[in-house]
């Protein structure tokens, strides 16, 4: 494992969500899965991408964006883990940072109540689909520029949301980081979620030599979104050993070290790495 110190398995459950435009519904009902995961053992939770609030009309949405030491959903969550004793990663919360700027960002609060990471997404989803949507997230949120790891009951985890999933660079770095674990959050769209989203989580397992842990939204939303669902967690050999399937949920997996050494051992392609020459321009 990465930090050299012996590690054994770690049980961990993912919060398949439909969130709405309520922060305070949204936020119940991550405490409601922290209570139920604690309870089934496990040490860590994992909830989607924008798990407080999910809401495309920004008029409405504003009022709900506030900066970190006024937003309910993280005060709720890190009141949760501390009396539950349950490590809490929020997938992502929208944020008014202290620019004033807003900034799509990650969240793991350990089991004492305190923020032991945040990353802010890197990756901006703006694209125009053959289905008619139009996404412009740059045009309201302001990108990361920090890759970020954390040492937690899975090992070393790295942070990603949804669209990165898409940028090889940044799980090369991860990979390069010797992560044990890369939690990926998502609000996939259904397009791109049939054609894309087993893919691509299962390359980034295999390419990293690391577990994925990928807790989605699923389902119909508030706001009129729909958005794929199928929650999952990867082994670092890209068989998928859990999906949440559509709706919502909560499921639970074991993240193994065993298996990641094994597959490790395999296959070293970390070790085996070599810097690819660059032509001249």
């Amino acid at each position: 494992m990465s930090s050299g110190a012996p590690r054994g398995p770690a049980k961990v459950a993912l919060f398949q969500m439909t969130s709405g435009i309520d922060p305070l519904v949204n936020a119940a009902a991550i405490v409601d899965a922290a209570t139920r995961a604690a309870e089934a053992g496990a040490a860590m939770l994992f909830t989607p991408e924008m798990c407080g609030l999910l809401d495309r009309e920004r008029a409405r949405a504003t009022r709900h964006i506030v900066t970190e030491a006024e937003n309910p959903v993280l005060a709720s969550a890190r009141k949760a883990a501390r009396d539950l004793g349950i490590w809490i990663d929020l997938g992502s919360l929208a944020i008014l940072r202290d620019d004033g700027k807003w900034a799509n960002r990650g969240f793991v609060i350990d089991a004492d109540g305190a923020v032991a990471a945040r990353y802010d997404k890197i990756h901006m989803f703006d694209v125009d689909l053959a289905t008619g949507e139009t996404w412009r997230e740059s045009a309201a949120y302001t990108p990361g520029e920090q890759v970020v790891t954390v040492e937690t009951p899975v090992g070393m985890l790295g942070m990603a949301i949804c669209y990165d999933v898409r940028f090889p660079a940044l799980f090369e770095e991860l990979g390069r980081r010797r992560c044990d674990a890369i939690r990926i959050p998502a609000a996939f769209t259904v397009p791109t979620g049939k054609a894309h989203w087993h893919l691509m989580q299962r390359a980034r397992a295999v390419e990293a030599s690391a577990w994925v842990i990928a807790a989605a939204q699923g389902g119909r939303h508030e706001d009129g979104r729909e958005t794929f669902g199928h929650s999952l967690v990867v082994d670092p050999w890209g068989e998928v050993a859990l999906d949440g399937g559509e709706g919502t949920s909560l499921g639970y997996a074991v993240i193994d070290p065993a298996r990641t050494d094994e597959v490790r051992a395999q296959l070293p392609s970390l070790a085996n790495k070599r810097e690819i020459p660059r032509s001249a321009p």
